[in-house]
């Protein structure tokens, strides 16, 4: 029997269906709701103009991600909804428009949303390779934000004019009107225009290696040219101030697109992202919402944040980079999984209250299991806070679970490798684990082979390799501890001691003691209120809160129509 919590996947793959299936509006096409006070008596969910702008695009992304992690189609019915939505409401120069809503005032659509749709509209692409209109709505998409940007093509200094030698594009604002277009009166507020309109870099190089779109890898070149040099965002050192989300999606379209054009320096911009926002983070993926905007201690991790640390280091180890696999296992099997609602004990439901427009009120306590908060400290959620669950996280963390759950195994040297320890069955081979209770993984082909396994530094020195019960000898390559001339089901294991270590760690702006088990957090001090972190310990009762515990202060991101008084 275990003793403690262990990482699963699967498990949280299925509270991810929950969430995205229910927390939807079936009078609306389930459209998806972004606001939800869980504190707020009664607990409620509210409509704002972003559910028809970025969820429905990082919802697509999301739910269908956890249908292939379980292998199921759960979910069928919200997925086809979700897909009219990103069909429909499209408007001048290829954008999507959000739709007219009593929740809605403006008609506007923003760059830094078509960061959301572009990457939902090449998971269609690639889902309805055949389909024109799928075709048209990214091609159009593409080329009428092509025919947006401004080119920069000369710099005239004081010295002289020189020109440009490759291309550099911008965007002149980051809100564009439904009538009227570029209003420069007007704007988002958030001070950060050049990285929150460059998040569709990826989709722009992923757009490019699906259909081979060449208007997709010049926009992507001409956007990161620019981030890179006269935007001035980045120091030499690749710091920044501001959106952590929106540097580190940024830093995962650099990597990849110096992979697809063969140039270093795209790379080693998005390494150096990476590594600014790892070094003002936590060991075990705590990643602060935003870099050098307030004072560390007001800080709260946005789940996003953690995708796309993930994502960036996925990528990495694909470009040449291993020691970030460290990094991929740590953050994963940790603060995603502390991210994730699991308890509802302090949400009081009515269910006799009926739904008003854009409102819904039952069954909040049972819809928002499986949701991702917007902000956790990192050994708490503060469940008064606004965005204690944010729409935006819900969709975007199950991108980063399933790029776990895939790269759990890759092929390594002739080798199936085990890179991040979990239960695992596929048709090519089954792996199990039983971290922190055991130091111990397991890995059975299903064909005759080679496998073997990453070497972590927490693993200590004291490793041995068993096949069907028998130690065996194991060669050591590049960090990789491999087993030649397996059978087809024979059992390779990893056996090494475990043990329960204290480490202090300064992050969040104080000092915690971080109770580890190999590569598993299992506590962390001081304990955290309101919904505790890390209670990973099962011969300890789980402390949960009660609604009179979580006051509601009415904090809260008001719409225009619910602004208070």
């Amino acid at each position: 029997m275990n003793r403690y919590k262990h990482f699963d996947p699967v498990a949280m793959a299925r509270r991810s269906i929950n969430y995205i299936t229910t927390m939807v509006d079936p009078s609306e096409d389930n459209l998806p709701y972004w606001l939800i006070l869980p504190n707020k008596k009664p607990a409620e969910a509210a409509h704002c103009r972003v559910d028809d702008a970025e969820l429905i695009g990082s919802w697509y992304e999301g739910l269908d991600s956890m249908q292939q992690l379980l292998g199921t189609n759960e979910g069928a019915e919200v997925l086809e909804s979700f897909k009219r939505h990103l069909l429909s409401s499209w408007g001048e120069h290829g954008l999507r428009f959000h739709k007219k809503y009593p929740w809605t005032h403006t008609m506007h659509s923003s760059f830094h949303e078509m960061g959301y749709i572009l990457p939902a509209l090449n998971r269609l692409s690639k889902k309805y390779p055949d389909d024109e209109e799928i075709e048209g709505r990214i091609s159009g998409l593409i080329r009428g934000m092509r025919s947006l940007v401004h080119e920069r093509k000369v710099r005239t200094f004081w010295s002289g004019d020189t020109y440009e030698s490759e291309p550099v594009y911008e965007f002149p604002n980051d809100v564009y009107l439904q009538e009227g277009g570029f209003d420069m009166t007007r704007h988002t507020g958030r001070g950060e225009q050049s990285i929150r309109n460059s998040i569709m870099l990826l989709a722009l190089v992923e757009r490019y290696e699906i259909k081979g779109d060449e208007v997709a890898l010049d926009l992507a070149k001409g956007m990161a040219n620019f981030l890179l040099g006269s935007s001035r965002y980045f120091n030499y050192k690749m710091e920044f101030f501001g959106h952590v989300h929106s540097a580190g999606w940024v830093s995962i379209g650099l990597i990849r697109l110096g992979k697809v054009v063969g140039d270093e320096r795209y790379i080693k911009a998005g390494k150096g992202i990476y590594d600014y926002i790892r070094s003002i983070s936590s060991s075990f993926g705590w990643v602060p919402e935003y870099a050098q905007w307030h004072p560390m201690d007001e800080e709260h991790c946005e789940t996003c944040c953690i995708k796309d640390m993930l994502h960036a280091a996925v990528e990495l180890t694909q470009a040449g980079y291993p020691e970030y696999w460290n990094d991929i296992n740590l953050f994963a099997r940790n603060m995603l999984v502390e991210n994730q609602i699991q308890s509802a004990t302090y949400v009081t439901v009515d269910n006799t209250k009926p739904d008003e427009v854009g409102i819904t009120y039952h069954d909040i306590d049972k819809r928002m299991i499986g949701g991702y908060t917007g902000g956790s400290l990192p050994n708490s959620i503060s469940l008064s806070k606004f965005r204690s669950i944010a729409g935006c996280c819900v969709g975007i963390a199950p991108i980063g679970l399933k790029l776990v759950w895939d790269n759990a195994v890759t092929k390594e040297n002739g080798a199936y490798i085990v890179n991040v320890p979990m239960d695992k069955k596929t048709d090519e081979y089954v792996l199990t684990m039983q971290y922190p209770d055991h130091g111990r993984m397991a890995i059975k082909l299903k064909q005759d082979g080679d496998a073997g396994f990453r070497r972590y530094e927490w693993m200590g020195k004291n490793v041995k390799t068993w096949v069907n019960g028998k130690v065996v000898d194991f060669e050591e390559v590049d960090g990789l501890i491999i087993v030649r001339g397996l059978k087809k089901g024979d059992k390779l294991e990893l056996r090494h001691p475990i043990r329960t270590i204290i480490k202090k760690e300064f992050c969040a702006g104080r000092e915690y003691d971080v109770v580890w088990r190999g590569p598993d957090v299992i506590e962390i001090m001081p304990f955290g209120e309101h919904l505790r972190l890390f209670q990973r310990d099962l011969s300890k009762p789980e402390v949960l809160p009660k609604p009179e515990d979580v006051p509601y202060t009415g904090a809260a991101n008001y719409g225009p129509t619910q602004q208070k008084k």
